[in-house]
C-alpha cells in the first residue's frame, strides 16, 4: 500500500509539473517572448545547460533562432547569439539594463564590486580603477613588478615534471598580489591562497547556503580575506609609511578624486584579483598547450623573445617598448583566448519590460549575451578551429572589428585588458627563452563550463 501511494504520488507531482510547464509555455508565449522551451519549475533546464554546454545552445538555435527564452542559472533567460543585438546590448547599458551576474558571485565579491554596480556608480569605479593601471602605472611601477616577480616565479624549473595549470594559478594570484599590495610569497600569501580558491569556486556555485557547500565556504572565504585585509589597511594606516602599490593609491583619498570607503577599496581589490585570475592563468595554460602542439607558431615565438634578449643584458628586464614589440606574442594571446573562449559571455538584467528584436523582454529578467559562438564564426575567423596567430597579424582590423567579445564590449570592456596582455606576455618571455617541453601525457581538458584540466597539465621541462 504504502509503495502504491509513492507511486501515486509521483504520478501526480509529474502531472503537476507538465501542467504548469504548459501553462507556463502559454503565459510567456502571450507576452510576445521570443520562441524557447523553460524546462522544468525551480531548476529549468539548468541541467541541460550545465552537463551539454555549446551542444544545448546549438541545438536550441538549431529549433529557435539565434535569440530564444529559457530558464538557466536560477532565472527566466533571454540567451542571445545574434552578434548585432549583442553588440547593441553590449553598447546600451544605460536604456532599462544593467549588470545580471549570479547572486553567488554578487554575495561574494561585495556589493561594491565593478561587476555588481551601474550607472554613475560604475563610471566612478571604473575611474578609480584605470587610474590605477594607466599606461603610466604598468610602466613605472606595474612592469617592473611583473617582470621580477616572473623571473623568481620560474626559477628551478629545469628537469622537474610541474602542473602547468597549478603554476599558471598560483602566479595569476601571487603577481596580482605583489601589484595590489606589494605581498611577497610568504606568510601572508600562504595564508590569503586557499581562502581565494574557495572564494573563487563559490562564486562559481549555485546560491545555496548550507554547510559543505561551494557557496558556504566562498562566502567563509569572503570573510576571512575581507578581514585580512581591513587589519593590512589598518596597519598602513598606522605605520605612514609610502608604498607604491595599487592599495596605496586607493588609500590616498585626499590626493584622489575618487575618494572610496574601506568597504568600496576591499571590494576593488578582490574583484582586480578576481578579473585577473581566471583570464590570465587559463590563458597562459592554454598558450603552453597550444605552443606545444604546434612547433611552429612556438618557433615564431620564441624568434621574438631571443631577438629581445638579444638586445638585453642578462639582468635587464622588460619594459614597455620590449612589450610594443611582442607583435607575435600578443597574436599568441588573442588566438588563444578566441579558440579556448575562457569566457562564455556576460549577464545583463532588464530593469523594465523592454523590446529587442521585435519580442517583448519582461522587466527582471535575464539577458545571457552568449558570445562563444562568434570566435568561431567562418565569416570572421576563416578555418576557425585551426590555430592561427597569423590571422592577428595579416588582418589588423581583427581587434578592433565589431564583434570582437573576447575582452568584453561597450564601456564594461574589462578595463584590465593591457595589464593581463603584459602579465601573459611576460610569462611567455621567460618561460620560452629558458625552456622547452613535452607533455607526459594523458591529461585531459575540459571546455566548458570553464576551461580547466580536471586533473592537471603536466609537463615536463629542461633547460632551452
Amino acid at each position: 500500500m504504502a509503495v502504491f501511494l509513492v507511486v501515486l504520488g509521483l504520478i501526480f507531482v509529474l502531472c503537476f509539473c507538465s501542467a504548469l510547464l504548459r501553462w507556463n509555455e502559454v503565459r510567456y508565449r502571450k507576452k510576445g517572448l521570443p520562441p524557447g522551451t523553460m524546462g522544468w519549475p525551480v531548476f529549468g533546464e539548468t541541467t541541460e545547460f550545465l552537463k551539454q554546454g555549446p551542444n544545448f545552445m546549438k541545438n536550441q538555435r538549431a529549433r529557435y533562432g539565434s535569440v530564444f527564452k529559457s530558464h538557466i542559472l536560477g532565472c527566466p533567460t533571454i540567451v542571445s547569439m545574434d552578434p548585432e543585438l549583442n553588440r547593441y546590448i553590449l553598447m546600451n547599458e544605460a536604456k532599462g539594463l544593467v549588470p545580471g551576474y549570479p547572486q553567488s558571485m554578487l554575495d561574494i565579491l561585495g556589493k561594491c564590486n565593478i561587476a555588481a554596480v551601474h550607472g554613475s556608480t560604475h563610471k566612478y569605479m571604473r575611474g578609480a580603477l584605470l587610474a590605477l593601471i594607466s599606461p603610466a602605472m604598468i610602466r613605472e611601477q606595474l612592469l617592473p613588478k611583473i617582470d621580477e616577480f616572473m623571473r623568481t616565479h620560474l626559477t628551478d624549473w629545469n628537469n622537474k615534471v610541474i602542473n602547468i595549470q597549478e603554476k599558471t594559478k598560483e602566479m595569476a594570484l601571487l603577481s596580482s598580489l605583489k601589484q595590489i599590495a606589494g605581498i611577497e610569497s610568504g606568510s601572508m600569501s600562504q595564508e590569503f591562497k586557499p581562502e581565494f580558491f574557495k572564494l573563487v569556486l563559490g562564486t562559481l556555485s549555485l546560491p545555496i547556503d548550507l554547510p559543505g557547500t561551494n557557496y558556504r565556504r566562498g562566502f567563509q572565504a569572503r570573510k576571512n580575506i575581507v578581514s585580512m585585509l581591513r587589519q593590512l589597511i589598518e596597519e598602513r594606516r598606522a605605520s605612514q609609511e609610502a608604498h607604491p602599490d595599487m592599495l596605496a593609491s586607493l588609500m590616498r583619498s585626499e590626493e584622489n578624486r575618487y575618494k572610496l570607503t574601506d568597504e568600496e577599496i576591499i571590494d576593488q581589490i578582490i574583484t582586480i584579483l578576481y578579473s585577473g585570475y581566471e583570464t590570465v592563468s587559463t590563458t597562459s595554460m592554454m598558450a603552453v598547450k597550444y605552443l606545444h602542439d604546434h612547433p611552429k607558431v612556438l618557433h615564431e615565438l620564441r624568434k621574438e623573445h631571443l631577438a629581445i634578449r638579444e638586445r638585453k643584458k642578462a639582468e635587464d628586464p622588460i619594459g614597455l617598448n620590449d612589450l610594443k614589440s611582442m607583435w607575435f606574442t600578443r597574436a599568441v594571446i588573442f588566438e588563444t583566448s578566441r579558440l579556448a573562449t575562457i569566457v562564455n559571455g556576460v549577464l545583463r538584467k532588464t530593469t523594465k519590460d523592454m523590446e529587442l528584436n521585435g519580442f517583448v523582454v519582461p522587466k527582471g529578467w535575464k539577458i545571457y549575451i552568449y558570445t562563444r559562438e562568434v570566435n568561431y564564426d567562418p565569416f570572421l575567423y576563416p578555418d576557425p578551429l585551426t590555430f592561427n596567430p597569423w590571422r592577428w597579424l595579416q588582418d589588423k582590423r581583427l581587434e578592433s572589428q565589431n564583434y570582437f567579445f573576447i575582452f568584453g564590449g561597450g564601456t564594461r570592456q574589462c578595463p584590465g585588458k593591457e595589464l593581463g596582455i603584459a602579465e601573459i606576455s611576460t610569462f611567455l618571455h621567460y618561460f620560452v627563452t629558458r625552456y622547452r617541453w613535452e607533455e607526459v601525457g594523458g591529461d585531459k581538458l575540459m571546455k566548458f563550463p570553464r576551461v580547466e584540466a580536471p586533473n592537471g597539465l603536466h609537463i615536463r621541462v629542461s633547460s632551452y
